[in-house]
């Protein structure tokens, strides 16, 4: 048994010290001294966001960029709060979802390609704020490469209640792993709040097909759809410009459900790295879990048990920590969560299986 359990410490160990290395060989890019040029179409789903919509609009209106060269097309799934649009300098307007699949997301960002005159992109969420540069870093890194697709950082802006530090944790491990896989040309990962594209290599990628039954997955399917074809094309843009703020959740059942959403999607992926990354995590956590009730129930030492944790929390601590310098936050909580994490993504992948789950007040499965 206690070789089993070193085996999959040492597959574990080696895959996050890999991320770890292609982490570190991205490049930060700060330069914004090219003249604007991108004509960019902003897209926004949302679904009852009356109190978070003015928030990221505001952010929109105080952007260091042209307003001609930008608009933003918000696309409303059948609110019923009573959003009501401002009048803005830049041009906005607000669309109803035509719904056509299992995914209002996809549908939103469908339904508002229909009306895109420009030929890039960017996705974000209603309850995000973007930073002064966002469109014009976004701007000078497509003026300086040849490049299609672009996935950017997404952190949240936390208190420091054990939620949301927890919250944050678990974000910076999923950045830590969408910028490492980046780094070793596999990416496999990206968050849908802080994406960019041209609307001619969507089209060359047909979109969403195949995908449409999933609930969620706007963003990573679409994403490892290009990395199989157009690798090339394909950049993870590393800025703190670029970096996307979004809320935390109030309470843990939001969260858990929110985390299997994401996780329903992950036998679908196309990406092998993806998946082989998301079972030896899921496999290292089961193993932490079973050999703790081994240790209790003293079939195995439990100096074993300590010395497995202290491994992985080691490895994952020096993840995470670069990757929460690059995004600002500092590690609260860290060890009180790596004890707690296990158990919470070994329920939400079992959970991801079989169960169904709330968003947005509606249920999927």
């Amino acid at each position: 048994m206690m070789m089993f359990l070193f085996l999959i410490l040492t597959v574990y160990f080696a895959t996050i010290g890999y991320l770890i290395y292609g982490f570190s060989k991205i490049k930060t890019v700060e330069a914004i001294d090219l003249k604007p040029k991108t004509k960019f179409t902003i897209i926004v789903p949302f679904r009852n966001e009356a109190q978070n919509l003015p928030h990221l609009l505001h952010c929109f209106s105080k952007q260091h960029y042209p307003m001609d060269l930008f608009e933003v097309i918000l696309v409303d799934d059948d609110s019923t709060d009573g959003f009501r649009i401002s009048s803005f300098s830049f041009p906005v307007s607000v669309i109803p979802n035509i719904r056509i699949s299992n995914s209002p997301k996809k549908d939103a960002i469908i339904t508002a390609l229909n009306r895109v005159t420009t030929d890039w992109i960017i996705t974000t969420d209603a309850d995000c704020v973007v930073s002064e540069n966002w469109l014009l870093t976004f701007d000078n890194y497509i003026q300086q490469n040849k490049v299609s697709m672009i996935a950017g950082a997404v952190t949240y802006d936390c208190d420091n209640t054990f939620l949301q530090q927890f919250q944050q944790l678990d974000l910076a491990s999923l950045q830590a792993a969408t910028m490492g896989s980046f780094g070793i040309e596999k990416g496999f990962m990206c968050n849908g709040a802080n994406f960019a594209y041209t609307k001619s290599f969507f089209n060359a990628l047909n979109g969403f097909d195949g995908n449409d039954k999933i609930a969620s997955g706007d963003d990573v399917f679409l994403l490892q759809k290009a990395m199989a074809k157009c690798p090339e094309k394909v950049h993870y843009l590393k800025s703190k410009n670029t970096i996307v703020t979004t809320n935390p959740l109030t309470d843990w059942k939001s969260l858990f459900y929110q985390r299997v959403r994401w996780a329903s999607k992950t036998a679908a992926y196309q990406s092998n790295f993806g998946q082989f990354v998301a079972i030896i995590v899921f496999v290292a956590n089961l193993g932490w879990i079973f050999s703790l009730g081994l240790g209790i129930f003293g079939l195995i030492p439990i100096e074993n048990i300590i010395l497995f944790l202290i491994i992985k929390f080691i490895v994952d601590t020096i993840l995470i920590h670069k990757t929460n310098t690059f995004l600002g936050n500092k590690s609260h909580y860290l060890v009180l969560g790596s004890l707690i994490y296990p158990f919470f993504s070994v329920g939400v992948a079992l959970y991801s299986l079989f169960g169904k789950y709330e968003w947005k007040g509606r249920q999927f499965k």
